[in-house]
């Protein structure tokens, strides 16, 4: 039977149920306006079910069976085997629990949920096409829309997603199989978390990058902790060179690559990963409509208060441009929902933590030392190595440091750069020094727990000042 066309209103129209819609969709339910928030494929969006929570399950899934096979050096010998079916069951479940409880939270705030996806009819409606064969359309007026539809991996010529051989980040992360070789072409953050992790996991992986390093925008000495860790894991990197084709042979695949003087190579492996970064996702929107236009890179720009060039028209998330990161796309959710409210909201930011979950891991914060000092600062730098951490010695794991530079003058915290174990963690403290405006002393006159990796932070702040303890001043 098919549905008749329907029309219904609301105040606040959301469009996608990611990190940045869903929170939106509940601050403006709780600002008491009337909230409706459509979703086509699976509430929580791409980080709860195909990026950031998989993963993570995924890494640390490998991280136990990394630590249980090489930790003779602590006196404890294991063969541990992985079954990769039982751990895409143990990833289900916890990926289940979290969507089912995003719609559970929506549901609980007043949202109203509709499944389907939304195309803008005019500045101030939608039609919605219900999922499924029968299902008919829908139209939706508002007053105010937040677009929140995220990103989508970046497809390059020659490699489909389509082609069974051929994985997106997230093929990768629904695998019932760990392939024999694995070849990864790009060596960025997500390239880099899914090697390292499936080189645990016991794939021989090959990493094919055009640039010369892996984790492109960190400084050298970040970028070279994580690589070399890599390479001890027996990842294989082919840097300077570009992913050209691939074919099918008895045995598997074999990927072609060029340089850019024109010399090729060739690549055997079971399974490619394409990892080059995301695209925005606004082709569905029919943005002509309302004669809203994305720039040159696909996103749809925002003012500080995530409005486009129509004022009733919000973005939020990846959609929305850099940092592409979950949590920015949440606080740009409550912001654009408050804006929505009639409040005085705004975005800041100074202070956005990033991390990138290699082994080590890596977060920063902030400015980079060479960033203070384009930006007219005379940075103050304090470093305190992992390998001096009486903790990180007890965890077998020395690689890496706590940078965290400030202003030479009243010694404001400017920024810091963490790699180290659990640093996605340890870096909430100096987004917080810099969200406050503190300074050196601050977080210094701070008494931290010993033994602990976040004394490292301590000590770093102590040696730019040139009091530190437990390792030399600069």
């Amino acid at each position: 039977m098919v549905m008749g066309d329907i029309a219904t209103g609301t105040d606040v129209l959301v469009i996608g149920g990611g990190p940045g819609g869903y929170v939106a969709a509940i601050r403006a339910a709780q600002h008491g306006l009337a909230t409706t928030l459509v979703e086509r494929d699976v509430y929580g969006g791409t980080c709860l079910n195909y990026g950031c929570i998989p993963s993570k399950a995924y890494i640390t899934a490998a991280d136990v069976a990394d630590r249980a096979a090489n930790a003779e050096a602590m006196g404890v010998s294991a063969d541990p085997t992985v079954d990769a079916a039982a751990m895409r069951e143990w990833k289900d479940g916890v990926v289940d629990r979290l969507t089912g409880g995003v719609e559970g939270l929506c549901e609980a705030n007043g949202v109203d949920l509709i499944e389907g996806t939304a195309a803008f009819e005019d500045e101030h409606s939608v039609r919605i096409a219900h999922g499924g064969e029968g299902q008919g359309m829908e139209t939706v007026e508002f007053e105010h829309a937040i677009v929140a539809t995220g990103s989508r991996p970046i497809q390059i010529p020659g490699f489909d997603f389509a082609d069974d051989p051929v994985w997106s980040s997230r093929d990768a992360l629904a695998a019932d199989e760990i392939p024999d070789e694995l070849v990864v072409v790009g060596a960025g953050y997500i390239g880099m978390e899914l090697s390292t992790t499936f080189a645990k996991l016991g794939a021989d992986v090959t990493v094919v990058e055009m640039l010369d390093d892996v984790l492109p925008g960190y400084e050298d000495d970040v970028a070279a902790v994580v690589r070399t860790r890599a390479e001890e894991l027996g990842v294989d990197f082919n840097f300077g060179e570009g992913a050209a084709g691939w074919e099918e042979t008895d045995d598997g695949v074999v990927v072609t690559t060029e340089t850019e003087d024109g010399v090729r190579a060739e690549y055997d492996a079971d399974r490619v990963l394409v990892a080059v970064g995301r695209a925005p996702v606004t082709d569905t929107l029919e943005l002509d409509a309302i004669d809203l236009e994305p720039n040159e890179d696909g996103f749809l720009e925002t003012d500080d208060r995530a409005r486009t060039e129509l004022d009733h028209v919000f973005a939020v998330g990846d959609v929305a441009g850099e940092p592409m990161l979950a949590h920015v796309a949440s606080a740009e959710g409550v912001v654009a929902a408050d804006v929505a409210a009639g409040e005085n909201a705004a975005l800041d930011h100074q202070a956005i933590p990033a991390a990138v979950f290699t082994d080590p891991e890596v977060a920063t914060v902030g400015l980079t030392e060479a960033e203070a000092e384009a930006a007219g600062f005379d940075p103050l730098v304090g470093e305190m190595p992992l390998r001096a951490s009486g903790r990180a010695l007890t965890l077998d794991e020395t690689d890496g440091f706590v940078r965290v530079v400030a202003e030479a003058d009243a010694g404001f915290v400017l920024g810091a750069q963490i790699v180290a174990p659990e640093a996605s963690e340890l870096i909430a403290e100096v987004a917080l020094a810099i969200e406050m405006g503190a300074r050196l002393e601050d977080v210094a006159g701070t008494i931290h727990t010993h033994p602990t990796l976040s004394e490292a932070v301590f000590e770093a702040a102590e040696n730019a000042r040139g009091r530190a303890i437990h390792t030399r001043n600069r």
